[in-house]
């Protein structure tokens, strides 16, 4: 047989996905995969209902619905103060998942370093060598997850094109300050290199902390491409309506990336979730408001647990990484498998995360409903029994 590509040999199952799988087969609450339980906005159901019938049924404009474009726009300059043009800095893509591949497709070469940090998000290692570019990783130090940045500073010395974003992180929890964001503008400007961001958690952001986006910074608009979705926020996240943001010249290489990859997203899903960019403040309280009500029911009943957390309690996303070292486990893979098959919870390996090595964090996610989240948390009650089955 001829040889594949070898760019796929590093390359590896999702474990997040695997985990729901998992978590299926042994009946288990699944807090692997990030999804929330509620439904989206009423105003997009009913949008919904109402283009089910009317259209449109055939392709959307490949960089995305001219009215989906221009609501982000308003919603980008309302949040964030700065002002987008539709027509020729945004384009709308098969989630954050393709926003973040057609980025690094538009702005890597072959050859190309891009700084990475671990903990991260498992697609950004793997779209990095995608697109043909070598990972740089710069770690973020536990408990805290803070960066130095002299470390982020002698990987744009070893040549990082790019550094990739993740702003609330997943899986940290890190929403960083102005101090930090400030340090990463100055060094981006200083070795003439891009900000990749992914911002899909941008609401989802706990007092006192706040969500800085990289693109308002002085300086930065030229130099930073923002992906986001609309999959957190209004709770879609199967419908994959994901978009680009960044200035002219690199949207005009996306928009061309984009098209070949995929044609476009789903016409009548964008144009369904278009009348969720409009919605009022309020909304976004409301959101934040019930994610703080989450985190602090699942935070304090792992407390009560003697459940051991990496950090005192995130500040943006919904996701926590538990300390599993006193378990006796050498493989956070086998501690997960178990933990699906024995006591009913679906949890992430924290290796899948880190490029060192890392064995003793799991990532649960809390961004179920009250009620499974007290569900799950009676089933951990019965952690105890995986430590014993060890001893």
């Amino acid at each position: 047989m001829p040889a594949l590509n070898h760019r796929a040999e590093p390359l590896s199952d999702s474990w997040i996905r695997s985990m729901t799988q998992v978590s299926r087969q042994h009946e288990a609450i699944d807090l692997a995969q990030g999804f929330p339980d509620h439904q989206p906005p009423q105003v997009v159901l009913d949008e919904l209902a109402r283009i089910a019938h009317d259209g449109p049924h055939q392709y959307a404009i490949s960089c995305g619905s001219p009215r989906l474009r221009e609501a982000l726009a308003r919603k980008q300059e309302a949040f964030r103060g700065t002002p987008v043009d539709p027509e020729r800095e945004i384009v709308v893509t098969c989630g954050a998942t393709e926003a973040m591949l057609v980025a690094l497709l538009s702005v890597v070469n072959p050859g190309d370093k891009v700084a990475i940090f671990t903990p991260y998000y498992e697609n950004f290692g793997p779209d990095s060598i995608i697109a043909g570019a070598t990972p740089v990783y710069i770690p973020l130090r536990e408990p805290t997850f803070e960066f130095d940045a002299d470390e982020v500073e002698a990987a744009f010395k070893k040549g990082a094109k790019a550094l990739i974003l993740c702003n609330p992180s997943n899986p940290s929890g890190r929403s960083f300050t102005h101090h930090e964001m400030d340090v990463l503008a100055a060094l981006a400007q200083k070795y003439d290199a891009w900000v990749i961001t992914d911002e899909v958690y941008e609401h989802i952001v706990y007092p006192p902390h706040e969500h800085i986006s990289m693109a308002a910074l002085p300086g930065m608009w030229d130099r930073t491409i923002t992906c986001s979705s609309l999959s957190k926020t209004y709770s879609m996240t199967g419908w994959r309506i994901g978009y680009l943001i960044g200035p002219p010249a690199v949207v005009s290489v996306a928009k061309k990336i984009h098209d070949f990859v995929t044609v476009g997203a789903s016409s009548i899903l964008q144009e369904a979730a278009t009348p969720a960019l409009d919605l009022p403040p309020e909304y976004y309280a409301s959101l934040q408001e019930t994610y703080i009500q989450r985190r602090d029911l699942f935070l304090n009943g792992l407390d009560d647990l003697k459940v051991t957390t990496s950090r005192t309690e995130p500040e943006g996303g919904y996701y926590v990484l538990v300390d599993i070292a006193d378990y006796g486990y050498d493989s956070d893979e086998d501690f997960c498998v178990d933990l699906a098959e024995k006591v009913g919870v679906g949890a992430v390996p924290g290796s899948m995360f880190f490029h060192e090595p890392t064995n003793h964090l799991i990532r649960l996610n809390f961004a179920r409903d009250e009620a499974v989240l007290t569900n799950a948390l009676n089933r951990l009650s019965e952690m105890s029994k995986l430590r014993r089955a060890r001893f």
